[in-house]
């Protein structure tokens, strides 16, 4: 058996503990980081999280040892120059704090472009030189206007996942623009037995929110419909059967608490405006009493000939009848 270094041992051994004493373990690229700016980042998590870099061998040594299972999968997603953070947050969160705190980065040779690199057209801070070759060397069209080299068309000089070559990437640092994110790239975390990769945990908290709520309308609106009691649905529902029930008995012109006043005042607007139309065909046929609350409030009478009325009191009375049935219907879709 061969000897193994004790302070590889130690290594392990403290990987273990930092794996069996959080709830959270990442990894994470630290690939083309600088110095300093890892040292900030560090620090930006030190309350929430640790980052722990060591030999890959070591790491996977570590996960496999570990008694959480399936976290010894976590291995297959080191790359580059590989890392373990290790949080009691949830991975999402983690995810989220470590792309904020990505920043723009200028290009290099040979690195690989995110995304298209676009040189927008618009003036240059470049006075007419040897720049304005090298910027048609590259492909940018430019040209000499005011005493100024001016680009004149939009211009992508590298593709999403193509390599920048050196003179573009000095091109572009010279016009300040900075294509590359530097930060610490999250690859994937375990929790609970799960592994979620960064495609996962790439979320969009508004849209998120949005989703939420948009269903939990359509489950309430789902309950309310198919009469499901739950503590959100049974208020709606108590409303609706109370709705129902109070226009089913003001149609039955059934006297409650309720419909008491409704159904009073529904009688007097129609005495009056039954007084309206015997006043207007014969002033003496209502006392002075109605007369003087005709003037005080006055109704609208129209004057139809016989056959209409008729019509339209059909149509009325089918329009409660249909009133009627709905409201028969809420009431037995709530009792059973």
């Amino acid at each position: 058996m061969p000897h193994v270094a004790q302070w590889k041992k130690e290594e392990i051994s403290n990987l273990k503990s930092l794996i069996e004493n959080h709830q959270v373990v990442g990894v994470a690229n630290l690939a083309n980081i600088p110095a300093p700016q890892l040292q900030k980042m560090r620090r930006t998590l030190k309350e929430s999280a640790t980052v722990k870099m060591s030999r890959k061998t070591l790491m996977n040594l570590a996960l496999n040892d570990s008694g959480k299972s399936n976290i010894e999968n976590l291995g297959e997603h080191m790359e580059g120059q590989p890392a373990l953070i290790f949080t009691n947050m949830n991975p999402f969160k983690l995810y989220k704090i470590l792309e904020d705190s990505k920043t723009q980065a200028p290009a290099k040779a040979g690195s690989i472009a995110p995304s298209d690199i676009v040189v927008p057209k618009g003036d240059t801070s470049f006075k007419p030189g040897p720049v304005l070759g090298e910027l048609q060397k590259i492909g940018i069209p430019a040209k000499i206007e005011k005493g100024k080299i001016v680009i004149t068309n939009n211009k992508t000089v590298v593709g999403a996942g193509e390599e920048i070559s050196k003179d573009i990437a000095s091109i572009l640092t010279r016009l300040e623009i900075y294509p590359l994110e530097v930060g610490i790239d999250l690859k994937a975390a375990y929790e609970d037995q799960t592994i979620y990769t960064s495609d996962i945990l790439t979320i969009d908290p508004d849209k998120t929110l949005s989703d939420v709520q948009r269903a939990f309308s359509q489950a309430l609106n789902l309950s309310v419909n198919a009469v499901i009691f739950t503590k959100e649905s049974l208020p709606i529902m108590l409303q609706n059967a109370e709705r129902k029930s109070i226009n089913l008995a003001l149609n039955a012109e059934i006297l409650t608490s309720k419909t008491r006043e409704m159904l009073l005042s529904r009688a007097y607007l129609e005495m009056l405006a039954l007084a309206g139309e015997l006043s207007a065909k014969d002033e003496k046929a209502v006392d002075d009493e109605l007369r003087e609350r005709l003037k005080s409030k006055p109704v609208q009478v129209e004057v139809k000939d016989k056959e209409e009325p008729e019509e339209e009191e059909e149509e009325e009375e089918e329009s409660e009848e249909e009133k009627e049935e709905e409201a028969a219907a809420g009431l037995g879709a709530l009792f059973g």
